[in-house]
């Protein structure tokens, strides 16, 4: 994958471990060929299933048919971190793989480490003994908290680093800069290690909330057939945090709550979840393609860490400010459409579960950005609007979706390999220009949109609603009931 185009950004001295190789893993192997020198020999990929192993028979890289679990990955997975001098990496993109578990051991070998999300292991998702709170991304992103508290520093694991989580942190950083200089505010940019300088220009700024706001309009060249879970990511890993409960960033302006709602008793409070599944709830949002739409409140930890970020706390140690922020997602049709299918057969899923190629998409993009609203300019998004032809030109075995997470990984391993002794960080953490120096090019125009739309418009008027109609953004009104 050599190209004189495409940089070089270091040299990973030690083995790759590469645990997953789902339609993310295949997508950034070649990225990781692209733009690191590394010695193929000890690069290593671990996945239960083999369909794509004859990409990694192709290049000559060992495959590893198994599933890293609980019981195996000590002694799984140091041998081949270990292998050889050098520093080595693990790039963790696989579903039901406890992510704190696999960062202390990483660390204690003094092997870097990128994941895409706080992944449990197997069972987690689905335990009927535990409540809805156990089973929320609070939950678990607590978990990652208490092992960043209790082993401060050292090796450097970058966690949910993907698109969303990850990328969107850099996209909100970006995006309040912008907002704050077409406001006229006078500021100067924090640093990177400045959470309460973000936190108090974002308040400054007047943001009520950040959804992030996603439209995927990716079509398939044949319809759907019944019975067949289609997505164009994953579709264990959206089963699964769709039937999480609902969750979100809860901001201080909001002045209603469900009454399914609940507050978390541990930790920053600074997240709420309905007692009710996530991809069965929708909300309003806006995309600067679609303009006004209803996207999914799916649980996701961006919703907790930009929310607990941009926080701003008295001298009391009391909330003086939070922002709300949620995901609204608008998967693609035939995604859509399997959520209807399987939330209609009492939430089981549908027998096969497939993940669309960019062989088996025709068109579409995937629009993923942040939308800043309640400010004196209403609301502006901005992101990515990443084409299906793009992502085929721009990188193999990819699709829009998959192009947005893989080249987010690419820039978290790359951020990690230049500050290897960072600890333990999310996404909101790392240099948010660095990042996105390396991951815009393979990412479509990136925009930003200022529109006049609040969720009190477009209604059909026929029905009485109960409504804040003094201040739209309140999640009264963003929330379809």
């Amino acid at each position: 994958m050599a190209n004189e185009k495409w940089p070089v950004y270091g040299e990973i001295t030690g083995p790759i471990v590469m645990i997953g190789f789902g339609s993310i893993g295949r997508g950034t192997l070649p990225l990781i060929e692209r733009h690191f020198k590394f010695d193929k020999s000890r690069m290593v990929i671990i996945d239960p299933s083999e369909e794509n192993r004859k990409l990694a028979d192709e290049r000559g890289i060992t495959f590893v048919k198994e599933a890293v679990t609980k019981d195996n990955y000590k002694d799984l997975l140091t041998p081949y971190l270990t292998n050889g001098e050098g520093q080595a990496f693990c790039v963790n993109l696989s579903v039901d793989t406890g992510s704190v578990d696999l960062m202390r051991l990483t660390r204690k070998l003094g092997a870097l480490y990128v994941d895409t999300v706080v992944e449990p292991w197997l069972g987690f998702y689905f335990d009927a003994d535990a409540d809805n709170a156990a089973r929320t991304n609070y939950a678990l992103r607590e978990t990652l908290l208490a092992e960043k508290r209790k082993h401060p520093g050292g090796t450097t694991a970058v966690s949910t680093c993907g698109a969303n989580p990850g990328m969107v942190s850099w996209f909100v950083k970006q995006a309040l800069l912008n907002l704050a200089r077409d406001l006229g505010l006078k500021f100067a940019e924090p640093a990177t290690d400045d959470r309460e300088g973000w936190a108090k220009l974002m308040r400054q700024a007047g943001v009520k909330g950040v959804h992030i706001a996603e439209r995927d309009t990716q079509r398939a060249k044949k319809p759907k057939p019944m019975n067949v879970f289609w997505n164009t990511w994953s579709v264990e890993g959206f089963i699964s945090e769709g039937l999480q409960p609902s969750e979100l960033g809860w901001g201080t302006h909001e002045k209603w709550m469900p009454k399914n709602a609940r507050k978390q008793k541990h930790g920053s409070q600074a997240a709420i979840f309905l007692e009710q599944p996530g991809a069965n709830t929708r909300v309003r949002t806006w995309v600067p393609s679609a303009g006004p739409q209803y996207g999914f409140l799916v649980t996701h930890n961006e919703a907790i860490s930009i929310s607990e970020f941009f926080t701003v706390y008295g001298k009391d140690g009391k909330v003086k400010y939070r922002p709300t922020c949620n995901y609204a997602y608008h998967p693609c049709n035939d995604a859509v459409l399997s959520l209807h299918e399987m939330f209609g057969a009492g939430g089981k899923a549908q027998p096969v579960l497939h993940v669309l190629d960019e062989n088996e998409l025709v068109d579409g993009i995937d629009e993923l950005g942040v939308l800043l609203y309640g400010h004196g300019k209403n609301a502006y998004w901005f992101g990515s609007h990443l084409s299906l032809a793009d992502a085929r030109r721009l990188a193999p075995y990819q699709n829009a979706t998959g192009l947005q997470v893989s080249s987010a990984v690419l820039a978290g391993m790359v951020w990690a390999l230049e500050n290897p002794n960072a600890g333990i960080v999310e996404a909101d953490e790392t240099d948010y220009r660095r990042c996105l120096e390396v991951q815009s090019p393979y990412l479509g125009p990136v925009e930003g949109h200022y529109t006049d739309w609040t969720p009190l418009e477009g209604r059909p008027g026929l029905f009485a609603e109960d409504l804040d109609e003094k201040d739209p953004w309140q999640f009264r009104n963003i929330l379809v009931r």
